[in-house]
């Protein structure tokens, strides 16, 4: 066997740390192992024995960047277990809240990790050298969404603001009114920034993905919703396990998430929710998707960068017209009564559906829990795109193969310690 091996310490501009192994014979690839060898961070286990209010709190540490995902999706299960919804101004707060960290996520990934892909630069510190404007009018757009996510959460990082039934304390409405201006400023550069993004040039690949969302019947679903899918999905929460499972694979920290009963990939994330909530978007948003070049349905991973542009475009859009009706609620809290049950919660985190299930005694003490966060969800359908990129380029240069598949990986904005839940790349040619 001929082996080539192209080795890169880590993969930069991504979360976390992974490897992949191609083989490939006569021209075909027999084998993609897109491996996850992060520790595993066993906050499952670490919630069992906890009170239901910690887990708020607890599965905030999952991740820096998007732990308002992991907090919703906990509080909502509780919630369901406690029979109550928060609603009204409070739900509004949750989902400006959300749009923060869709900001300041969207933010980061498009144009400080994956627009030097597009523009031939090693890192957005190189890229701004020739880009200085865009990249300091990319660092105030994401302080928008940290601003955003401190006023209501309480701090940038790990909010510590949010709780099984709302909120500890409500922002006042002049601590949000003082955000009007930026985020006026923010749709207007965003508009802008996806106009730029259509512009850019998109290697060729074209991938027919089982796209899984969540939907509501009024709004681009955010926070809140259904679970569907291609094919005619359409569940509650409460029953993914029924419809979705997840296989251990001994090169990998994370377990691939596939659909029941034909065991098949599916893509989570902006993509699939573009492609299945098109039309829930604001008409600003669908106008500027239009004008840069994106289809009605998206089968190019490579233009997720310009799906993230309308993503962030329509948050803020969203959070000026949460600030703008905002009152101060009269309590900050739903009052609820612990008890014993199973409940599941679902929020749409900026890579995709972040999907949490919990067992509580008459105590109020978790006995089990279960999370399934966006990128191992996605790890399949990474592998997938990965050897379709690959196939056709097996006789390019290694570094130039490299960068392509490097790039390929940075489609997703993947998540990898979230999913033990870089880049290692040995190409290997059978005889």
């Amino acid at each position: 066997m001929t082996t080539t091996t192209i080795h890169v310490g880590a993969l930069a501009r991504v979360e976390g740390e992974g490897s992949l192994t191609l083989t490939h014979a006569g021209g075909k690839i027999t084998e993609v192992a897109f491996g996850i060898f992060e520790p595993p961070r066993f906050f499952e286990a670490f919630l069992r024995g906890r009170r239901m209010e910690e887990a708020v709190d607890i599965t905030a540490r999952i991740c820096g960047i998007c732990p308002i995902a992991y907090q919703m999706s906990a509080a909502q299960a509780m919630e369901r277990i406690v029979g109550i919804e928060v609603d009204g101004v409070l739900r509004d707060l949750r989902r400006l809240i959300y749009c923060g960290e869709w900001i300041e996520s969207h933010a980061l990934h498009v144009f400080m990790l994956h627009l030097p892909d597009f523009l031939g630069y090693q890192s957005a510190i190189h890229m701004a050298a020739d880009h200085a404007d865009l990249v300091k009018k990319a660092l105030r757009l994401k302080k928008i969404g940290n601003d955003v996510m401190r006023i209501v959460g309480g701090r940038e990082i790990h909010p510590v603001n949010n709780r099984v039934g709302g909120f500890y304390k409500a922002p006042s409405r002049s601590a949000l009114t003082a955000l009007a201006g930026e985020l006026a400023w923010g749709r207007a550069f965003a508009e802008e920034a996806v106009a730029f993004l259509g512009g850019l040039s998109f290697p060729d690949l074209t991938t027919a993905y089982r796209c899984v969302a969540l939907a509501c019947d009024d709004e681009y679903a955010i926070d809140r919703g259904r679970i569907v899918g291609d094919g005619g999905l359409d569940i509650d929460v409460a029953d993914y396990e029924a419809h979705f499972a997840e296989r251990h694979v001994k090169r990998s920290n994370a377990l691939h998430s596939v659909t029941l009963p034909d065991e098949t990939p599916y893509l989570v994330g902006p993509v699939a929710r573009y492609n299945l909530n098109r039309a829930k978007l604001s008409p600003t948003a669908r106008a500027a998707a239009e004008r840069a070049g994106l289809p009605e349905r998206v089968t190019n991973p490579f233009m997720s960068i310009v799906v993230r542009g309308v993503e962030l475009l329509y948050a803020l859009e969203e959070a000026e017209r949460i600030v703008a009706g905002y009152r101060p609620p009269k309590t900050a809290t739903i009052p609820y009564e612990v008890r014993a049950g199973r409940g599941a919660g679902c929020t749409e985190a900026p890579r995709g559906i972040c999907w949490h299930r919990y067992d509580v005694d008459a105590d109020g003490i978790i006995t089990d829990a279960r999370i399934v966060p966006p990128t191992s969800q996605n790890q399949l359908s990474i592998e997938e795109d990965l050897r379709r990129f690959a196939e056709p380029r097996l006789g390019w240069e290694k570094e130039k193969l490299t960068r392509g598949l490097e790039q390929t990986i940075r489609n997703y904005d993947p998540c990898i310690s979230c999913a033990t839940h870089f880049l290692d790349l040995t190409i290997r040619e059978a005889p």
